[in-house]
């Protein structure tokens, strides 16, 4: 830790009377006992802290100035990646972002047993810095959001704290022979700041967005630049969240938008008004299911922070403050794989204090044989952690498992066709850091085929986990071992302000990862 020094300025100095001086027995009295704090003078050369960085990376990207808030990967070419932050730590510093392209990164070879660790040696392997192929501009704050559009990535969309939208068209080259091109397209700003982004599935709908913004509400967008007056469209709009909308997600067929607010209200919108074609719409006519701190077993104090959907569709699940995780029912609104199996046997709720009915703890929670005939049911209350649950995700079908990651650094994982019981509750995966986003590999092979989960946070270490084999009270083994822990990447720094993984994407067989860092750096993993 460097300092730097100047010479006192004495305001008497300012005019022409005499400079003020210290008598000479006073300065001594200082040097040699402090003042009468007992305070010294500090060496700054004992105060230099030194530490080692593992770095386990194929690659990385450094033209960033400060925090890569959010990543991005093509649904189709999946090296084509973009990331955004900002310009730098002013506060003023405007939205920057870019997109690379990681196929220059070279995998690295198999090691010989006879691989000289020293850094110094010929046969170290060596990482790929990553140029930028498009820079992303326009932003006047901070990029907090990036999305390409479904179902072939013609488009890419980029948000920020500035409430902007921006659109640009995405060419690439048959069999990615060449660099991508991107063409500005549009822009937009109905609001003063946007949370999240994120693409409708169906492809029904192609270059559909949605997007929450800090004033509660929700818009989605079609991008259609065949219509040169009006590119960019609002499809929907709504303003149901009376505080700022904090997470969303689609149905997997792109029917229903579910979002979450820190008002601790989840409206699952129907934006293509299947609902209403079918009377399944509530009340307002807008929503097929709005939940708020009127149902006081569906209630979190303290606010909604992330939602996941089923891949069947029948269900989802939000998560709070203090750990709080409710699964809710869904309308069936086209074909879709069958419901997974949940008992029949309801677990009622206990009452807290001043009447309020608490969640069951350890993961017991009411549930339905058949979840898709009680849209708008609270089917589980889970609390399982103890901070706030930030990040959730459904292992892809037909496994039935559901992962938590919490601000205690832990991560739960539920089966739902079991009472939604707690499988695994990994205490400390994080170090008792935030664990900032969960996502299970989609396409993984082999017995490990739909239960690796890859995981990030606040340590700056990214790790692989096998859901497999130890059950919740067999998750934390002596030594620090973690039972499941199956791989783990170092490469930024963690541990506080300037620290930690803000946000990854993986190819879809988990091979590569590549991060978002609070450090200003992304890098590129190979499992």
């Amino acid at each position: 830790m460097s300092s730097s020094s100047k010479p006192f300025q004495n305001p008497a100095d300012d005019d022409d009377s005499e400079p003020e001086m210290i008598a000479e027995d006073d300065v001594q009295e200082v040097l040699d006992g402090g003042d009468e704090d007992g305070d010294v003078p500090m060496d700054s050369d004992d105060e230099n802290e030194e530490f080692t960085l593992e770095n386990d990376s194929i690659a990385y990207f450094d033209q960033h100035k400060d925090s890569v808030f959010a990543i991005a990967q093509h649904p189709l070419y999946p090296n084509i990646i973009a990331t955004g932050g900002s310009e730098g730590d002013a506060d003023d510093a405007p939205g920057k972002g870019y997109v690379i392209d990681t196929s220059a990164a070279a995998s690295r070879p198999v090691l010989p047993a006879s691989y000289n660790s020293d850094p110094s040696s010929a046969n170290t392997p060596q990482t790929t810095e990553l140029q930028p192929i498009f820079s992303i501009d326009g932003h006047t704050d901070s990029i907090n959001a990036l999305a390409f559009t479904q179902p072939r990535g013609d488009f890419l969309v980029s948000a920020g704290m500035d409430g902007r939208l921006r659109v640009y068209a995405v060419a690439v080259s048959p069999n990615n022979s060449s660099p991508a091109q991107f063409q500005f397209v549009a822009e937009s700003q109905e609001t003063e700041e946007i949370n999240w982004v994120l693409p409708c599935p169906s492809p029904k709908y192609p270059n559909t967005i949605a997007l929450g913004a800090s004033d509660g509400s929700v818009w989605v967008f079609t991008v259609d630049p065949s219509d040169s007056a009006n590119p960019l469209q609002i499809v929907q709009s709504y303003f149901l969240h009376t505080g700022p909308c904090t997470a969303g997600a689609w149905s997997p067929d792109g029917l229903l938008l579910a979002t979450v607010s820190e008002d601790s209200s989840l409206h699952v919108f129907d934006v293509w008004g299947e609902a209403a074609a079918k009377n399944l719409t509530t009340d307002n006519g807008q929503t097929a299911v709005s939940l708020a701190d009127a149902d006081q077993r569906f209630f979190v104090e303290g606010g909604l922070y992330s939602v996941a959907v089923a891949p069947t569709g029948a269900f989802l699940a939000v998560g709070g403050a203090g750990g709080a995780i409710r699964v809710v029912g869904l309308p069936r609104l086209s074909a879709q794989p069958a419901a997974q199996a949940t008992t029949s046997r309801p677990v009622p709720a206990t009452r807290g204090p001043a009447g309020r009915r608490s969640a069951p703890s350890h993961g017991s929670g009411a549930a339905q044989a058949d979840p898709s005939a009680g849209a708008g049911t609270v089917l589980a209350a889970l609390n399982v952690q103890s901070d706030s649950i930030e990040t959730l995700a459904f292992a892809p079908g037909p496994h039935t498992l559901l992962a938590a990651g919490s601000v205690d650094g832990s991560i739960a994982v539920f089966d739902t066709a079991r009472s939604f019981a707690v499988r695994k509750h990994i205490k400390g995966a994080h170090q008792e850091e935030s664990v900032v986003k969960v996502e299970f590999v989609r396409a993984a092979t082999g017995a490990a085929a739909g239960w690796l989960l890859t995981s990030c946070g606040l340590d700056g270490v990214v790790r692989r986990w096998d859901l497999r084999g130890a059950t919740a009270s067999q998750a934390v083994v002596a030594a620090g071992a973690v039972s499941g822990l199956v791989k783990e990447w170092k490469g930024h720094r963690g541990g506080g302000e300037g620290g930690g993984v803000l946000g990854f994407v993986q190819s879809a067989d988990g091979e590569r990862v590549v991060t978002a860092g609070d450090d200003s750096v992304v890098l590129v993993f190979e499992a």
